[in-house]
């Protein structure tokens, strides 16, 4: 059986990275709505934003991969 500290140690990582992933989810939602607003203004322009739209959400997911890995490492 693992002593108590660690085991509370281990809860407080994971509600760490919980909080951690409103940023990605935030950022995510953000480059979706301009891209969206975007092509409402100018919808000749959809497939350049869209584009740059993934590499962003590459990115950010990128992001919240390496959160939850430090989530588990530490």
């Amino acid at each position: 059986m693992l002593p108590l500290d660690i085991a509370i140690n281990g809860s407080l990582n994971m509600l760490g990275y919980g909080l951690a992933t409103l940023g990605p989810a935030l950022g995510v939602a953000w480059i979706f709505s301009s891209v969206i607003t975007g092509t409402a203004r100018q919808p000749e322009a959809r497939g350049a934003m869209l584009s740059t739209a993934w590499i962003g959400f590459a990115v950010v997911e990128a992001l919240a991969i390496i959160g939850i890995a430090l989530a588990f490492v530490l």
